[in-house]
This record gives C-alpha cells, structure tokens and sequence, in this order.
C-alpha cells in the first residue's frame, strides 16, 4: 500500500478509534501482550537477522544496543503495556465546564490527536510503546523505524495490527513504513496527518520541521548534565553520576557532562575516576579539571556532543549560575540534574535551568514515561508547546469545546436582552 493510501486508511479509522470504549482498547492492549508473548521465538529470531546483518555493517556499538530486542527487553515491553492497561482512559475526561447563560453550557474536552506519524530510531521496543500509547489515546499511527531492524519491527507491527483487529479495533489504525521515500512523502501529506514526532539529532528534527507544513512535536539530541554542587554529598553524587552515565549509555537521558564546583573538586574528581576506570568510561575534562585528574583534554565540540557511549566530558565551574548558564548554553533542553544539600541552590537550578526535566538528588536516567508513571512514552519532547518532557497519553491528546444550548441565538446578547453569567460548573 503507497503512503498516500496509507495515511488515507488510518485517518478514517482514527475516527472510528476515538469512540472506542475504554474496554475495547484496554481488550486489545491484552491480546498485544500476550501475542507478543506467544510469538517470543519469531521475535527474537527475526532480531537476530537484523542483528547480525547490522554488525556485518559495522554499525556503531550504541546503535547496535539499541537494536537489541531479547526476552528480557520483552518482558520490559509486555510490562509496560499492562502497566498501559491500568491507567484511566485520558479520552473525554472534563477539562472545564462554564455555564455560559442559564441553559447555555460550554464544556471543554479531551480527544485524540488524530493521526501520528512517527520516525523513530533502531530500537524496536519504541515501535512497540508508540503503538500502543496510540491505541490507548485512541489515535491513528504511521511508524517508520530505522532500516536496521526491518525484520523486527515488521513482526512486531504483524503482532500488533493482528491482535488489535480481534478486539474489534479499525482495521487501518497502524501502518508501518520502511523506506526514505515514505519519510519524504509522509512530510507532505498535511491534509490526513495531524502531528509527526520524530526522534532522532537535532539536524534531523530540523530538517522534519523545515519540509513539513504538519505540526512537529520535536525530539532531538540528549546532552543532559549533571552539576555536582559544592554542598553536594560526595558519596550520593558518586552514585547519580555512575548511574546518570552508565545504567545505560546509548539512550538520550544518559548524562553527557558532569559540572563540577571548583570548591569540591579536589576531593570529588579523583573519586569520580576511581568509579568511573571501573566502569571503562573515558573521560573528557576542562583545563582545571585536568589539573586534578589524568584525562583526556575536552573542547567546546565537546559540550554539545550526545555520545551515546561509555565517555563523560567534565567541567570545573566557580558557581552555581556558571553552571547554569553552562547547560542553559550547550545543553539540548532534555533532562539535567543537580546533587546539593542545599535547597536554595537545588531551587535556583531547577527554575532557571531551561529543560523539559530538573531533577535534584536523583538519576538523569529517571527521565522516562514509564518511570513516571505514564505507561510508556513516544519520546521526550523538548518543544515548549502543546507537551514537553515525557511524551505519554496527555501528551498524544488535544481538545475540543462542546457547547449546548436550548435555542440560544448571539443577537439577544449583543442586543444586551441577555447577560452572560460565565458562571463555573465544576
């Protein structure tokens, strides 16, 4: 099927799909899981072609990560879904409820999006996610996944439209793309596609945003920072580091740039590169920090770099505000984070770092849908409209205003014969 009859098909079932029942999606959401589960051996089987042939490619060993989709990340995926199943339904939830005169009442409305075109990386976990955060939020989607796991992400979107349709879900909801040209085509088809989200640099993000007249929900690169604080714990900074930069490097709230005060840096940084050998990171450091610790010399590419890999570029600052002003200037707006015991600091940090995500004491890794309670995620957003951090089911739906009436006409109020009352209803 060409794209154009693609999007086409999947505009008419968004339609059909936003009155679903919450039982129905919730229905077919079970039947995806345990379809998935059912076709485990076909999962695995077709990443691995997909695995070995990335490798003949010599794709880059934090793509190749990404890749991966063992019985582990299965079970992680299948997780997530039942963890979808149990969230309300954010369909036709009352977002305000104003009586406008007596009998005239406006009520504003959560819906779906519409139709979501989707172009993410090599993961095929994401297809997964994406998919049915889409299906809860009763939106129509069009994936296209890297080339790298086509064998993947084909039986997965099999699994996933199969086990949909038995739960009476519109045939043409989800459709998946392969080729460049779709990519291309996709960017032009304005009239059926109400928002694409692409994952992926923040060149590619742009490029997305400059060849489409469709609403772009960008999520680009992710250099997230941790500042360690001079009244930071030194033990408790050890572990948010480590843990920022190596829980798992190749994906984008992995830290990328450690900040440290130059009060505490003496005695921080030389326990930083015991953990830190440990773990085989290799280190990038400023001129001050390479006065302390034996690393390699850092530059300013470096600061805006998203490696995605076991490296940590750091820098020495004199202050807080250096600090953020530091991320505020290099960073990508993902996810940064600052270890202090002092609250003052911590707040400052948090309201004036420009960022989807501000922690204080905790993980940069902890900047995830599903750790936060969403379900999954399509992606984190670093726009500033319509959704920012995150991307769950809020984030997949927009609204509209339903206004009932008993025979009201505009004259009587502009002929003064009547009054608004804008009285409040809920």
């Amino acid at each position: 099927m060409d794209i154009i009859h693609a999007a086409q098909n999947a505009k008419k079932a968004a339609i059909e799909l936003s009155t679903a029942s919450t039982g129905q999606k919730n229905r077919a959401l079970q039947l995806i899981a345990e379809s998935l589960v059912a076709n485990k051996n076909e999962i695995i089987e077709k990443n691995e072609i997909d695995l070995k042939r990335s490798e003949s490619e010599n794709l880059p060993k934090p793509l190749l990560k990404r890749l991966k989709f063992d019985e582990k990340k299965l079970s992680e995926t299948v997780d997530g879904i039942n963890s979808l199943i149990g969230l309300p339904d954010p369909v036709g939830k009352t977002l305000l409820a104003t009586e406008l005169d007596n009998g005239l009442e406006l009520y504003k409305i959560s819906c779906p999006i519409g139709v979501i075109g989707v172009i993410f990386e090599s993961r095929p976990d994401a297809l997964v996610q994406i998919s049915t955060l889409c299906l809860k939020s009763g939106n129509a989607v069009l994936l296209k996944g890297g080339s790298e796991a086509v064998e993947t992400n084909r039986v997965l979107a099999r699994i996933i439209k199969e086990a949909s349709e038995k739960a009476g879900i519109p045939s043409g909801w989800i459709h998946l793309l392969e080729t460049r040209e779709d990519v291309k085509n996709m960017l032009a088809l304005d009239k059926w596609i109400d928002l694409i989200i692409p994952r992926g640099s923040n060149d590619f993000v742009r490029y997305i945003m400059d060849n489409s007249r469709i609403p772009v929900l960008g999520h680009s690169d992710g250099i997230c920072h941790c500042y360690v604080d001079k009244d930071a714990d030194i033990n408790m900074a050890l572990d948010i580091v480590i843990d920022s930069k190596t829980q798992y490097v190749a994906v984008c709230n992995a830290a990328e740039t450690l900040l440290v005060h130059s009060d505490i840096a003496e005695v921080f940084l030389p326990e930083l590169k015991k953990r830190t050998d440990q773990k085989n990171v290799v280190l990038k450091g400023c001129e001050k920090t390479r006065k302390i610790i034996d690393v390699q010399a850092a530059n300013d590419d470096d600061w805006k770099t998203e490696y995605l890999d076991y490296i940590l570029s750091v820098k020495v600052v004199s202050s807080l505000e250096e600090a953020i002003d530091h991320i505020n200037t290099f960073g990508s707006g993902h996810t940064d984070a600052v270890i202090t015991t002092d609250r003052t600091a911590a707040e400052k940090f948090m309201n004036m770092v420009d960022s989807a995500n501000v922690f204080w004491n905790c993980s940069t890794r902890f900047s995830d849908g599903f750790r936060y309670g969403f379900g999954a995620e399509v992606g984190i957003s670093t726009s500033k409209i319509h959704a920012r951090g995150p991307v769950g089911l809020d984030g997949l739906l927009i609204y509209k205003y339903k206004l009932i009436g008993n025979g009201h006409i505009v004259s009587d109020y502009a002929e003064k014969k009547k009054a608004f009352t804008h009285r409040p209803l809920i």
